[in-house]
Parts: structure tokens; sequence; C-alpha cells
């Protein structure tokens, strides 16, 4: 009975030793040297926790996944790895950033690690057996993602598709989150950096396909963003879903007190599943 009882603990030691791994971005200071100033400690170091789904289950799709936080924190547990651990569970590779935060001087650093954060996968897809690589962001993280999927350089770091939860999305002050602008490009930005950063207005042929999920009753980021960003897809003839819940507000994540998180989940593996 005691062997019994100690290889069944040796086997969940292993699966949980192996359900994830968490490697620096960067090998000395990221390009943009925002280790080197006076920025929140959360901030000095980039990583990445890779989420890997069992080889019985892979679906050879993987998500970047960059949590909310206004880029001036980083929801990282329910914007972050829960979201990894539940696309883990219905075989997706989830691949969790902390991205360092602008702090209203170095705008370029988000999208430098997202996109040090493709090279990376895409560099893995072989062994990981990952076919497509996708990009989710919520809220702020939203705005990251989206614009990954607008200001991509190369094939390599273009996201094959986009998940965006209530996502910032313009810089239009009848709707834009103030404070992630603000904390992105500054307290004075130019009118050319929020035209360059209103991601709606940086949608053309070539951007991926997207799903947004949001609440009707969010005041925080508000509906207008998301629509903006749906509309300008349709505009180009992307392919596009958008689920508008009727509550909920703004920040649910995988949070069990959002009232439509079953829903949510439902929808959103239907279209992972019927996404090629």
């Amino acid at each position: 009975m005691k062997k019994i009882v100690l290889t069944l603990f040796l086997l969940i030691m292993c699966v949980i030793g192996n359900s994830q791994n968490t490697i620096k971005l960067w090998d000395t200071y990221p390009p943009a040297d925002v280790a080197k100033n006076a920025l929140e400690q959360s901030a000095l170091n980039p990583e990445i926790t890779i989420y890997l789904p069992d080889a019985t289950i892979n679906t050879r799709k993987a998500v970047i996944i960059c949590p909310g936080g206004g880029y001036s924190h980083l929801a990282m547990e329910h914007e972050g790895h829960q979201i990894a651990e539940w696309l883990q569970q219905n075989g997706y590779a989830g691949i969790v950033l902390k991205y360092r935060l602008p702090n209203k001087k170095y705008k370029a650093a988000p999208l430098e690690d997202v996109t040090n954060t493709f090279r990376y996968v895409r560099s893995k897809a072989k062994e990981w057996g990952i076919d497509k690589v996708g990009i989710a962001g919520s809220s702020a993280g939203g705005h990251l993602a989206s614009t990954a999927s607008t200001h991509f350089t190369d094939s390599i770091t273009r996201p094959d598709f986009s998940i965006l939860f209530y996502p910032v999305i313009s810089s239009d002050n009848k709707y834009w989150h103030k404070g992630s602008f603000v904390n992105l490009l500054g307290d004075n930005p130019t009118q050319e950096e929020l035209e360059l950063y209103s991601n709606d207005k940086q949608v053309d042929t070539k951007t991926p396909p997207a799903i947004l999920l949001l609440s009707d009753d969010d005041t925080g980021v508000v509906p207008q963003n998301s629509i903006l960003y749906y509309e300008a897809l349709k505009r180009h003839n992307i392919p596009a879903s958008m689920y508008i819940f009727p509550v909920g507000g703004h920040g649910w994540g995988m949070k069990d007190t959002f009232a439509y998180k079953n829903e949510m989940r439902t929808l959103l593996k239907l279209w992972l599943d019927a996404f090629e």
C-alpha cells in the first residue's frame, strides 16, 4: 500500500512539475534598456510561463497571453495564468507574458516583449507540436494584443489570430481609457502617437482574425472600443466574432464571479476549435 501511495505521489508531482515552465525573455537587457531605469520591480525581468497540453489532446495551437492592468501593473492571475491553465486543459499551449511596463516613457517596451515571445514560440513550434500561434489580451493587455495584430513587421511576429477580452482600442477621447494611453505614451502624447496607437485605425487586410468578448455594462473600457475594432475588421473582410454579455462590468478574466464565465468559455472554445 505504501508503494502505491508513493508511486501516485511521484506521478502527481511529475505532472505538476511538467505543467508549466518559466523562462526569462531576454538573455541580457532588453532593447529599450528599461531594466536599467527606475521602474517598479515587477517590470524589470520580463518572462514567459509556458503551459503545454498533454500530447494526447494537443490541438497544435498556442496562445500568447497578455494580462491587463492599465499599463501600470499586471493582473497575472485571472487574466494570465488562469487563462493559460484553461487553455492547457483544452489542448492549447498557453504562454503567459509578464511584459515590461512603459512608465510613460518606454512605449516600445511591451511590444518588444511580445515580438520576442513570438520569435521564441515559433522557434519551438516543431518541438511543441504547434502550427498556429495566436495572441490574447485583456483590457490594456487587449490593447497590446491588438497592437501586435496591427503593428507586426514580419510573418514570424504576426499573430495567426487574436482573442480580445474587453480591450482598450481607441484613443478617441469619447471612448478611450485615458489611464492606459497616458501610461503608455506619457502625459502629453502627440496627435500622431494617439493615431498610431488607436488600433482600430491601424487595421488592414493583413490583420489577423479576432474574437472579442466583453460586457455591455463595462464602464471601465466602454464597449465602443471593441465595436470600432470589429467594424474595422469587417471593412477589410477579415473574419471576426464579437460576443457582448449583458452584465459583468470590466476585468472579469477567469473569475468565478463573472456570471457568464461558462458561456464565455464555451464560445471561445468553439471559435478556437473552428479556427483553421
